[in-house]
């Protein structure tokens, strides 16, 4: 199982996500920088963990309509593997994306108008950099789901890898930075059974190790941290740690390359 850290992103700084109430989003207080600057929150963690494959949802562009493509190229050229939730309505901004050296793009429920624009990103940019995200608050599927036809979360994610999708992450904003566990388990365990072939990743409410370890066991293939990296709830020790212990039962759906930091 892959760790992966979370960038938040709001008028150029990273912030820190609570509960998904954007509007009291403030930028984030790290232990590890004296400072709210992406690249330079970026460089700590790399510097301090070892991880540099980053999840990085920008706000201001699924907000607003409006991506900050200067954090996301200094972030690439500063050699950062990018899995970028960047508002896709379309196939355009995706290109866009992969052009400015993305390596993953997230089609996120939240902004996704329906399942005929996730197939046309999809052959836009090809299944592999195309990520799935299952948005929920409160175990409820977030968007205009009248072109899904449906507000099942199971039945949107088979829709969705009926699509050409091979990755999907499970998200409940009500979970994210609240440090009460990983809320969307249960849920990842269905997944992973009902769709052996699909890499799940979750996260949201990550506290310490046991969570991590918890996560581990129902079969995921990443999980997104982000507070617990800051405050110094998970030490660069534990997280070694982790990574040196060998996980049982891994499907090959969860199995991560080489090159990235695993547990």
């Amino acid at each position: 199982m892959e760790l992966i850290p979370v960038l938040d992103l709001l008028d150029g700084h990273v912030v820190r996500g609570v509960a998904g109430r954007r509007e009291s989003y403030a930028p984030i207080e790290s232990t590890l920088v004296d400072s709210a600057e992406p690249l330079n929150i970026a460089r700590a963690i790399r510097h301090t963990f070892g991880l540099h494959r980053l999840y990085v949802a920008d706000l201001d562009a699924i907000m607003h309509d409006a991506p900050h493509w200067s954090t996301i190229e200094a972030l690439v050229a500063d050699g950062f593997d990018l899995m970028i939730d960047a508002g896709l309505r379309e196939p355009t901004r995706a290109s866009q994306l992969v052009e400015r050296g993305v390596k993953q793009v997230v089609a996120a429920l939240e902004t996704l108008p329906g399942c005929d624009p996730l197939a046309d990103i999809i052959q836009c940019v090809g299944g592999e950099r195309v990520v799935f995200s299952l948005d929920l608050m409160h175990g409820c599927a977030l968007g205009d789901l009248s072109a899904w036809g449906v507000d099942n979360p199971l039945t949107i994610v088979n829709r969705a890898v009926a699509t050409g999708v091979k990755s999907v992450i499970v998200l409940d904003l009500s979970g994210v930075g609240v440090s009460q566990g990983v809320p969307t388990l249960d849920l990842c365990r269905q997944l992973t059974k009902r769709q052996s072939s699909v890499r799940v990743i979750t996260g949201g409410g990550v506290r310490h190790a046991a969570d991590v370890r918890l996560a581990r066991e129902s079969g995921i293939g990443g999980l997104l941290v982000a507070s617990a990296l800051h405050d110094g709830s998970m030490t660069p020790h534990e997280i070694a740690a982790l990574t040196s212990e060998r996980p049982a039962g891994l499907s090959s759906s969860g199995q991560p390359d080489s090159s990235r930091k695993t547990v």
